[in-house]
Formats: C-alpha cells, sequence, structure tokens
C-alpha cells in the first residue's frame, strides 16, 4: 500500500518541480507584470531583449551541457557543475543590465536585484548547494507581492511546495532548501524596500 502511494508523491513532485522551475516562474511572472502594465507591442520591445540576451543564451547553455555530459541534468543539481552556470548566469544578467543603461537610460531593479541573489547563492555554493528552485520562487512571490499582494502570497505558497518536492525528490536537503530559503527571503526584503522606495 506505502508503495503506490509513494510513487504519487514523487511523480506530483517532479511535476512541481520541474513546472516550477526558475525560467518558468520568471516567465509566468513577466507575462503577468506586461499584463499589469504595457500593450503587446510593448510588451515584446520591453521583453524581447530580455528573452535574447538572458533566456534563450541560458538554456541552450544548459541543454547543451547536459548533451555534453557536463551537466547531470537540466536542474544542474551537482554543486561542483554549478560553478560554470552561476557564471554564465551572471554574465548574461550582467550583458542584459549594461544593455538596459546604455539603450534606455534605465536600470532595472528585477534584473538586478536577480543578479545580487545568484552571486550570494554563488557565494554560498562554495560551503552549501543552497536551492536555485526554493530561492528563485521565493523571489517571484515577493515580485509578484509588488503587483498583487494576494498573488504574491499564493506564490509564496507555491515556493514553499517547491521546497518540499526538492527534498524529497532528494536534489537537496533540508538545510540546502533552507538555506536557499533564507538567501532569498533577506534579497526579497531588500527588493521590495527598494521598489517601495523608488515607487514614492
Amino acid at each position: 500500500m506505502d508503495r503506490p502511494q509513494s510513487t504519487l508523491v514523487i511523480r506530483i513532485s517532479k511535476l512541481i518541480s520541474n513546472f516550477f522551475n526558475p525560467i518558468t516562474s520568471l516567465f509566468i511572472y513577466f507575462i503577468y507584470y506586461s499584463k499589469v502594465h504595457y500593450s503587446w507591442r510593448e510588451t515584446s520591445a520591453v521583453f524581447l531583449p530580455i528573452l535574447l540576451i538572458t533566456v534563450i543564451p541560458i538554456t541552450i547553455w544548459i541543454f547543451y551541457n547536459v548533451k555534453k555530459k557536463r551537466y547531470t541534468n537540466m536542474d544542474v543539481s551537482d554543486r561542483n557543475q554549478r560553478k560554470s552556470l552561476y557564471f554564465f548566469v551572471e554574465g548574461s544578467l550582467l550583458l542584459y543590465l549594461l544593455y538596459d543603461f546604455y539603450s534606455n537610460n534605465n536600470i532595472d531593479l528585477v534584473m538586478l536585484f536577480l543578479l545580487i541573489l545568484l552571486v550570494i547563492m554563488q557565494l554560498s555554493n562554495y560551503f552549501i548547494k543552497s536551492s536555485m528552485h526554493t530561492a528563485f520562487n521565493i523571489f517571484v512571490s515577493a515580485l509578484f507581492f509588488t503587483l498583487n499582494p494576494w498573488v504574491g502570497i499564493i506564490w509564496a505558497g507555491i515556493a514553499v511546495s517547491v521546497g518540499f518536492t526538492r527534498i524529497i525528490l532528494k536534489r537537496h536537503t533540508v538545510k540546502e532548501v533552507f538555506i536557499g530559503g533564507l538567501i532569498a527571503g533577506f534579497v526579497s526584503f531588500v527588493y521590495l524596500y527598494a521598489s517601495i522606495h523608488f515607487q514614492n
């Protein structure tokens, strides 16, 4: 009786964990943000550079390294393998921030704080492999909170469930999920403070 139930739990955990990966969660936020703030034409103008400079290159980088067997899986759940991933993602985000600054005379707070989150997680990776899935989803919940507090609270619940799935699937220990959540909680708090400060 226990075996089918545990298999079902693992299947559900895989579904939640795979769907709410960092890229998908951020993409959902960007769609929601654009629906609130932009027309479809404005959306393509704003988010096409993000897709071309960050999302597509990062996705190709992960696929390529999985294919070449440099990364064990698409989650890049090996601590040593993550070192090159952090550098590549941070480079992509920095390139976008420079493009946005010189093209639009703008500093994108969301992308800036994503970069800060990644740098702190990279530093923590030298000591513990903190959960990127958990951290990114907590940060996304803060992003949603600035647009709609109820959606932010719901996404915080999603972030907690994602954290549990990472433990169930044995991709992370409880400590690794907790540290990822702690880092993201700190960065999210500073982001919320900064976004409120700059809006006023």
